[in-house]
């Protein structure tokens, strides 16, 4: 699927927003980026735009493990994550 070139006015095209596309350093494929994705799986879009709370009743939901349900519970209180890559990019895993 190719994506629609964007307008003057508007930022390019991504699919891998926080560059986690393949091909780069802790991409897809690489251990950092399985990790972001095992992360991602376990929250629901629905979740989004939400706070820690939204994000672990979510992750609770869809069953998610104890080490990802760890690194929700240690996000900033009172932040409001638009997608998975905000909040990862917050939580310890992105250290990992």
């Amino acid at each position: 699927m190719t994506p629609e070139p964007a307008g003057e006015d508007q930022p390019e095209v991504t699919f891998a927003p926080g560059g986690y596309g393949r091909g780069v350093p802790a991409g897809v494929g690489s251990a950092k980026g399985e990790a972001f994705s095992r992360f991602g799986s376990y929250i629901g879009l629905s979740a989004f735009p939400g706070n820690r709370t939204a994000l672990e009743r979510s992750a609770r939901t869809l069953e998610a493990p104890d080490d990802v349900m760890r690194l929700l519970a240690a996000l900033p209180d009172g932040e409001i994550f638009e997608n998975a890559a905000q909040a990862w990019e917050a939580s310890e895993g992105r250290n990992a």
